[in-house]
């Protein structure tokens, strides 16, 4: 008798191939005469290119965005920041949610995938704040960036600021305003205190605003020990964020501080505020107030380490996540010490915990360092360009030293690739598609010791 097969999913399995959809339904409208303001399809790699770096939130352009898409190709090119940004699945279980459908426990499973979490209590009323919190801080950015881009455009001002907006905080990096991102506005201190605001909260993780509300409101305001009531999570985001910010900020400022491509013909208040939105963007937002191709190649290797390190995890931020270097960096120093147990604020670390984060940074070095190879091989750019575009690429960071238009087709397609494995995330795709036996489980092999280092 023959028995048909179903087909199941794991629920990490249905969240990648999510993203592909939205990624090749996207890639079909730009696709379309009707996208473009010339009113003549673009090659399908273009838009296919485009599709991936708006669902991926990375903000790498083949084409320019402001001059290259009609008001139709800028829409879609705009929802697929959101649903890209918040995700997927969050997108969907929200309308379940505004038709008063209940999540089943297979909805409840793939938010939790989604998301990283670690329980799956109180999912619903998590991605109910979720969207809640985005509209408001997107709804206030928007409002912000009209102050300046209303004045100057008009009634297409009110476009631009909700296009920048929602971009900023999904840390996709892509504009409607021209070919050069932010440069124009790189001494306006409301756009770069509205972006790099913007950037940070999508940046810093969901998880970390509602502690920080929690405890709070919960709190007495003239508490001087609020952080100390915080979760173990939201200290080592918030510190290696601030730690993150402040250090790429100074040495941006030292290294670029006499370059008269950069940062050399500011007043210092411009050099400090363009120091800040450098070291700010790296952390995967991709926009930019100086010219990328112009930095030194110092300032370039600072800009791939913070775009390495990315953001913090269950945010829209991409990179290997600053808890995850954190948490390495914290084994190792306990190594170093002759420790048995990693420790930071006080607590002790998990082995789980350290086993995953070295997974997490292993996956992503391969996956740089393939792509890397594989650009360097089909392209004859400088080396630090080609390493400048994989890891923001790979870091879904957006950030190009002027390489990204001229790339071939195989270079396009190699950058495609890196942006979707980048963002989908390297150890979930180690999961989606490995199989695991019970049988690993129940057995355990003879440990031997070996030599390291």
């Amino acid at each position: 008798m023959n028995q048909k097969k179903k087909i199941s999913l794991s629920t990490t399995q249905i969240i990648l191939l999510s993203f592909l959809i939205v990624i090749l339904l996207g890639t079909l409208l730009l696709a379309l005469p009707v996208s473009t303001k010339s009113g003549e399809s673009v090659s399908f790699v273009d838009a296919l290119f485009t599709a991936t770096t708006s669902t991926c939130v990375t903000g790498l352009v083949t084409l320019p965005t402001a001059t290259t898409w009609s008001l139709f190709g800028q829409v879609v090119i705009l929802l697929l920041i959101q649903l890209g940004g918040l995700g997927v699945i969050t997108i969907m279980s929200g309308f379940m949610l505004m038709l008063n459908r209940k999540l089943s426990v297979g909805d409840r499973m793939l938010i939790q995938d989604a998301f990283n979490l670690n329980t799956m209590s109180g999912l619903a009323d998590f991605v109910k704040k979720i969207l809640l919190g985005t509209l408001i801080i997107e709804g206030t950015g928007a409002l912000l960036y009209m102050l300046v881009f209303v004045p100057q455009f008009g009634a297409r001002g009110i476009w631009i600021s909700v296009f920048n907006a929602v971009s900023a905080f999904c840390n996709a990096g892509l504009d409607i305003i021209g070919e050069s991102s932010l440069c124009a506005y790189a001494t306006n201190p409301i756009i770069n205190t509205v972006t790099m605001l913007l950037i940070v909260l999508g940046g810093i993780g969901y998880i970390v605003w509602w502690d920080v509300l929690h405890v709070m409101k919960n709190r007495s305001a003239r508490n001087k020990h609020i952080f100390r009531h915080l979760s173990l999570h939201t200290k080592i985001a918030l510190s290696a964020t601030a730690a993150l910010i402040f250090g790429g900020a100074l040495l941006v400022f030292v290294l670029e501080y006499n370059n008269p491509l950069t940062l050399g013909e500011l007043s210092l208040f411009d050099k400090i505020q363009a120091s800040f939105f450098q070291s700010v963007t790296t952390r995967t937002a991709g926009f930019a107030t100086v010219p990328q191709e112009n930095l030194t190649g110092a300032t370039a290797v600072v800009s791939m380490i913070l775009m390495f390190i990315g953001g913090s995890p269950v945010g829209t931020a991409g990179g290997v996540k600053t808890v995850t270097v954190v948490v390495l960096l914290c084994s190792a120093l306990a190594t170093v010490r002759n420790k048995n147990t990693a420790t930071v604020f006080h607590r002790a670390i998990s082995g789980a915990s350290i086993r995953k984060a070295v997974a997490v940074v292993v996956m992503f070095v391969l996956i740089l360092f393939s792509a890397a190879i594989l650009l360097t091989a089909v392209t004859d750019a400088p080396t630090v360009d080609v390493l400048y575009e994989t890891v923001s690429a790979a870091a879904t960071v957006g950030l190009s030293r002027n390489l990204t238009a001229g790339l071939n087709t195989a270079g396009k397609l190699i950058i495609i690739a890196t942006m979707y494995f980048g963002r989908v995330g390297p150890i979930s795709m180690a999961v989606a598609f490995g199989k695991r036996r019970e049988s690993e489980n129940l057995v355990t092999e003879p440990i031997e010791d070996i030599s390291i280092g």
